[in-house]
């Protein structure tokens, strides 16, 4: 796999430099949302890497969770707890590090919080996906420590809608026998526009290849979601922005592979206001941008259709940007963001007490222009408490009495892209960055059966601060670019989940032991005891190198025209718990991907070869221990034609059918990046063919 990565790399830098390159580049047609709050900007000047995901792409890569959706993009992967519950994670960082935002807005649900639990985001109704690798503390709080990854759905218009526009999209198939379908409506009148969506999905327990030693269909996978959103927008006079809101509902009921008996009962609403303002005209005001979120979440675990345990997420988020004319070379943004939440858990596995949550912040960004050099520059500063009420009654006893954390958070950024010619861009970037411990890392204490450990927070664990250093090289020439870039972040107080070698029982009593290898109760064990993991602050670093191309080798332009593309992509992540010479849990291994895109008339063919090396850097806790590598094989064909039945006179309705199968091989497949105690219960799924059609009128 070095040697593959190596002749990946290697060849991306030949292409980059070899001379006769440096042609006219067109303009970028992506706007960069979270890499860069200023005006629209080519992904190649965003200091750390950015990655935009829609259109036929996002058609052909939408899965059942966001982190699928998302799984095999440079540097991302997904925390796959089966095919329902699963979130992305950012060069090897995940949960309360990295980030999920909707529309720039806090997504509130409880994924990161426990790997079975799935975000509340379903990819059918997304319009587009930003994945910011790299550190984004500055501008989203210390949650995107470790990355971003914002969700655009478009259910508050941008732009004013003239006459009526839609889309349907349907799929079938699959290793889980999905079921799908969503349709988007939008109407007005220029001034007025409205915006309606729903969506059905229904998928059965997915199979596995018999080789997995896995029962197939793996029991308890299945999984049923619904949702919808209202939204709508006007359009203040002369161009000058928009006002808007939008309401929307996401229920689902999905098993959790880890237990055949128990499932999850999850219901999300959240009302969404936004203020966009431009072209003011002031002598230093230029535009200003206001959304604010209130969402009510709960999910109830229900254990043989009787109720478990209920979890909640409720609050709001605020956040405004002020966006200041040029003074010199000199443009920014100044902003504050304030978010505030109340988590409570219910149950037998109420491992943690009701908490409130609440964060405020002020943040600066600048750039500059010198030439064929851009500067970027920013600040934060950040006010977070966590207050737990401690034990409610003398079941929850273990808890304690109430308490309350407040911690001061600073985060600081320098950036520079220079452009060498016009088809190469050199980008760098430091930033200095602190997070606050969350409310289960300082208050947690209890049995989390979903994970098989009794997880311990402490009260007393201080921020975590993180410096990152990140350098891109990246190229473009008409229809081919390529990417490099190379990482190092290096943690100090890293706060990880360790195993501290004591066993509990179901009341919490430690110095007990396993009933294990055929042991009976009568001889002094103690049955159905857990591994005690605690939060303990570690000195870490995590570093690696992602590499991508695409492209063009052929491109015929007469009546028969075709083009054939190339792609190759590799990555690669290496994390150490310094503190204890350990590796850090379920990372990602070595990956690389090749394959080839031939676009002919209305036909789009597509195949690749994705390879995952072995991971046999685990931490000595990891009872999985080394996970195989493996070799996919997946192929698709997509047809675009256009239809005369539906839309309104003068606009041309389009259609997309396409055929995707995945797994072709039927390969044996465990996932590195799922914890340790279901990586053998949840194997990637077999040989899988799904089909579809989605029709934009």
């Amino acid at each position: 796999m070095v040697k593959v990565g190596i002749v990946v790399a290697g060849s991306m830098l030949w292409a980059l430099c070899r001379p006769g390159l440096a042609q006219t580049v067109p303009a970028a047609t992506n706007i960069i949302v979270i890499g860069n709050p200023l005006a629209a900007t080519d992904a190649r000047d965003v200091v750390s890497p950015v990655e935009v995901l829609g259109g036929n792409a996002l058609l052909m890569r939408r899965a059942g969770t966001l982190g699928e959706t998302l799984n095999g993009l440079p540097g991302v992967s997904s925390s796959w707890f089966g095919p329902n519950a699963g979130r992305p994670m950012i060069r090897g960082l995940d949960g309360d590090r990295v980030r999920v935002l909707n529309n720039l807005g806090s997504a509130l649900d409880a994924s990161s919080l426990s790997f079975d639990h799935n975000p509340a985001v379903d990819p059918l109704v997304v319009e587009r996906i930003e994945v910011l690798r790299g550190p984004a503390a500055l501008l989203y709080g210390g949650t995107a420590i470790g990355g971003v990854v914002n969700v655009i759905d478009n259910r508050i218009p941008a732009t004013p809608v003239d006459g009526v526009r839609g889309a349907v999209e349907t799929r079938l198939g699959g290793a889980e026998r999905e079921r799908a379908t969503a349709l988007l409506l939008e109407a007005g009148n220029g001034v007025v526009s409205l915006h309606a969506d729903g969506f059905t999905r229904d998928t059965d327990d997915y199979r596995v290849p018999a080789k997995t030693a896995v029962l197939s269909p793996v029991v308890n996978s299945s999984a049923q979601a619904r949702g919808g959103a209202l939204g709508a927008s006007l359009a203040l006079p002369g161009g000058r922005g928009n006002v808007g809101i939008a309401h929307s509902r996401h229920e689902s009921n999905y098993g959790t592979v880890a237990l055949a008996d128990v499932r999850i009962d999850m219901r999300q609403s959240r009302t969404a206001a936004e203020l966009n303002l431009r072209d003011l005209g002031g002598a230093w005001l230029e535009g200003v941008f206001v959304k604010a979120a209130q969402s009510d979440y709960q999910h109830i675990e229900l254990e043989n259709g009787a109720v478990g345990t209920t979890f909640k997420n409720t609050g709001n988020d605020f956040r405004a940007e002020i966006k200041h004319k040029k003074f010199g070379a000199m443009q920014g943004v100044v902003g504050v963001q304030g978010e505030s939440f109340r988590f409570s858990a219910l149950g037998e596995e109420a491992f943690v007490p009701a908490t409130r949550t609440r964060n405020r912040a002020v943040f600066a960004y600048e750039e500059w222009l010198v030439g064929a050099m851009r500067y970027t520059a920013g600040a934060r500063l950040e006010q977070s408490r966590v207050d737990s009420e401690g034990a409610a009654d003398a079941a929850s006893a273990r808890f304690g009495t109430a308490e309350s954390r407040k911690f001061s958070l600073g985060s600081a950024s320098l950036g520079a892209s220079f452009r060498f010619n016009r088809a190469v861009t050199i980008t760098g970037a430091v930033a200095w960055n602190e997070r606050a411990p969350t409310y289960s890392e300082l208050f947690a204490n209890g049995a989390h059966i979903a994970t098989a450990a009794w997880e311990l927070g402490h009260a007393g664990l201080g921020k975590e601060r993180a410096a990152a250093v990140d350098l891109g090289l990246n190229w473009r020439r008409g229809a081919s670019d390529a990417k490099v870039a190379v990482f190092m972040q290096s943690f100090h107080n890293f706060l990880a989940l360790r195993r501290s070698g004591i066993m509990r029982d179901a009341a919490g009593n430690s110095g007990v032991s396993d009933c294990g290898n055929g042991t009976s109760v009568a001889s002094g064990c103690t049955a159905d005891v857990l591994p005690e993991y605690r939060y303990q602050a570690v000195s870490a670093r995590l570093w690696g190198l992602e590499a991508q191309t695409n492209w063009r080798v052929l491109d015929r332009t007469t009546r028969r025209a075709y083009t054939l593309d190339i792609l190759a992509k590799f990555d690669s992540v290496r994390a150490e718990d310094r503190s204890h010479r350990q590796p850090l849990p379920r990372i990602a291994p070595m990956r690389a991907t090749l394959g080839a895109t031939l676009d002919w008339r209305r036909f789009v063919f597509n195949a690749e070869l994705q390879r995952s090396a072995a991971q046999n850097r685990a931490p000595l806790a990891d009872t999985f221990g080394a996970t195989p590598g493996y070799t996919l094989l997946n192929a698709s064909v997509q047809s675009h034609f256009t239809l005369g039945i539906l839309g309104a006179p003068g606009h041309r309705t389009h259609a997309t059918l396409f055929l995707r199968g995945t797994n072709l091989a039927n390969a044996r497949a465990f996932n590195a990046t799922s914890i340790d105690t279901i990586r053998g219960l949840a194997p990637l799924p077999g040989r899988s063919v799904k089909t579809g059609v989605r029709v934009d009128f």
